[in-house]
Parts: C-alpha cells; structure tokens; sequence
C-alpha cells in the first residue's frame, strides 16, 4: 500500500496517505484535496519537501466536508465554520474536563480541620540603606 507508516505524537502509530491515496480512500479528484488546503478546510501535514500526508482523521474530515456539501447544501465558508467550531468545542470539552480532574485533586486534599490562612492589613514600607 501506499501509506507511510510514521511515528505520531504519544509513541503509537500512525498512517499517513499520499495524496493521490487519500483521495481515493475520501472518493475525491487530488485537486479537490489541495483546494480544500488551500482554503485551510482540511490541512494535512507536510513532508519536509512540502509533500502533503494526509492522516486516517484527515481522511474522515474530507468525507464530512464532501458530506455536508453534496448532501447538506453547505458551502464550503459555511463548511470551514463548522469544522472551526467544532475544533473549538472539543479543545473546550478537553479544557473542561482537565479542570473536573484538578478540582476532584483539590476537593480530596481538602480538609475542613484547617482553616485558611487569614489575610493580613499590615503595610511594610522598605527604604533603600542609603536613605535610612
């Protein structure tokens, strides 16, 4: 096959696609896959002679964005919002969840036997040596 195996972030593997695959693998022509580049809808990654690889994710991107032209009517604006907001909620699960995990942290080191620290009013007022 025509993929190529790459290391991914976190130590597992992940296949990466020519473009010519991943337009096969997606149902589309390569020029659609470089438009929707170029458009910023789908973004692969690039090789270090500027080839694109397109991830099994990308893949499925593709066939949403293809999805929701042909059968939804969405143009492709519409389309780039969508993915953008879609990216936005998940960032935001992913920020809501980290935060669950760090009160759960806080609420199990809580202890109710001690109080907080109470807040001083006392004022310091420093002066340098040479002005004392």
């Amino acid at each position: 096959m025509s993929a190529d195996p790459k290391k991914a972030s976190g130590g597992s593997r992940t296949e990466f696609f020519m473009i010519s695959v991943a337009a096969q693998l997606a149902g589309m022509h390569a020029q659609t896959l470089r438009t929707y580049d170029r458009l910023g809808l789908v973004t692969p990654q690039r090789t270090s002679g500027g080839g694109r690889r397109y991830s099994a994710r990308d893949v499925e991107l593709l066939r949403e964005v293809q999805r929701l032209s042909q059968d939804e009517g969405v143009n492709l604006a519409g389309i780039k919002r969508i993915i953008e907001l879609t990216n936005q909620v998940e960032e935001l699960r992913e920020q809501l969840a980290e935060m669950r995990v760090e009160l759960e942290r806080l609420r199990a080191g809580y202890r109710p036997d001690l109080t907080p620290p109470q807040r001083s009013t006392a004022l310091v007022v420093w002066k340098p040596r040479n002005q004392r």
